[in-house]
């Protein structure tokens, strides 16, 4: 006979439920997306396959920004999150290696 164990233990914490959201848009306002790549070989790369497919399944008029950090080593500036604030209703960070 074979057993299995489960490795996995009880979660210490409660689940909190994700609860983002974007801004009402304005009539005819189309949903503006930004990309952020932290700036590691390949993550512009990767960002804009995932443009093409968030493009592919948002409605069209939908606008996507990409932005690049520049540097993985160092966190966002103000004037960077400024600036992608500034362009897009929602945005979505990445990490590339």
């Amino acid at each position: 006979m074979i057993s299995y164990l489960d490795p996995r233990s009880a979660p210490a914490a409660p689940i909190d439920p994700y609860l983002a959201s974007r801004p009402p848009l304005g009539p005819g306002e189309p949903l503006r997306i930004g990309l952020m790549a932290n700036g590691f070989p390949d993550s512009v790369a990767f960002l804009e396959r995932v443009r093409e497919s968030v493009q592919r399944l948002t409605p069209s008029g939908t606008i996507i920004v990409l932005h690049n950090k520049g540097n993985a080593s160092a966190v966002a500036t103000e004037a960077q999150i400024d600036a992608l604030a500034a362009q897009a209703h929602v945005v979505v960070t990445a990490y590339g290696h």
